[in-house]
């Protein structure tokens, strides 16, 4: 009898060409839209993490009389007894303060940058918040003198990403899709647009966030921005 069975045969070149092709460009389609959700839900990270560090400011602010500074460092280490150093004028610096007046993580001080890692969770003297665990800048009225409650509200506080954590107020674009993570005195957070022509943020009317002058936020105050302390420093 003549078998009826039919001869199996495996896919040609040309098919798995084909196929190999149609991958490659649904990959290439999909992938702009999972970086655009990566970075949104980094950005989203990175507001609710500013906004438990506000809260925390405020607390702060009640038994201190203003957020930390020059002055608090020594404050914070004779009623607490800490061991962590609050001085070297960075973000981490001024944040240890928050540490040692009770604060059990680190994980509020992270956000995704090109200069942060996560957190250790180590929260020893030499260990709690140590190079790049800290994303966030932190905005002072002068060199050495915090911000308190009693100041203009929409003042910012805290600032992310910074352009190679440097201090010239100035942001990098790429970690949360061209926007930037500002908290306001008033513990309102806000993502405005990065400028690409400068790396600035805008407040409008041809402004940036740093201006003074009697028709900012900031009137006659010099205000300057603390960077935190990158990892690998």
């Amino acid at each position: 009898m003549k078998s009826n069975k039919r001869k199996l045969r495996g896919f040609t070149l040309v098919e798995l060409l084909v196929v190999i092709v149609i991958i490659a460009a649904l990959a290439g389609l999909s992938a702009p839209m999972i970086l655009r959700q990566r970075k949104a839900a980094d950005r989203t990270e990175a507001i609710n993490n500013a906004k438990q560090i506000g809260l925390a400011l405020l607390e702060f602010d009640q038994e201190y009389g203003s957020f930390p500074d020059d002055d608090t460092a020594v404050d914070v280490e004779d009623s607490t007894g800490t061991d962590l150093n609050l001085s070297g004028g960075k973000s981490n610096d001024y944040f240890r303060q928050l540490i040692a007046f009770g604060i059990q993580s680190e994980d509020i001080f992270y956000c995704k940058t090109a200069y942060t890692k996560k957190p250790d969770k180590v929260m020893s003297a030499s260990k709690a918040l140590e190079d790049g665990e800290v994303g966030f800048g932190y905005i002072m009225l002068s060199g050495a003198v915090a911000q308190n409650t009693s100041g203009n509200p929409g003042r910012p506080v805290l600032a992310a990403p910074l352009l190679n954590a440097a201090e010239d107020w100035t942001f990098d674009g790429d970690p949360y899709g061209d926007k930037a993570v500002l908290l306001r005195l008033d513990n309102s957070v806000e993502a405005p647009l990065i400028r690409k022509k400068d790396n600035k943020v805008s407040v409008g009317n041809g402004k940036v966030i740093e201006d003074t002058g009697t028709d900012s936020v900031w009137g006659t105050e010099t205000p300057e921005i603390k960077a935190p302390s990158k990892r690998g420093s």
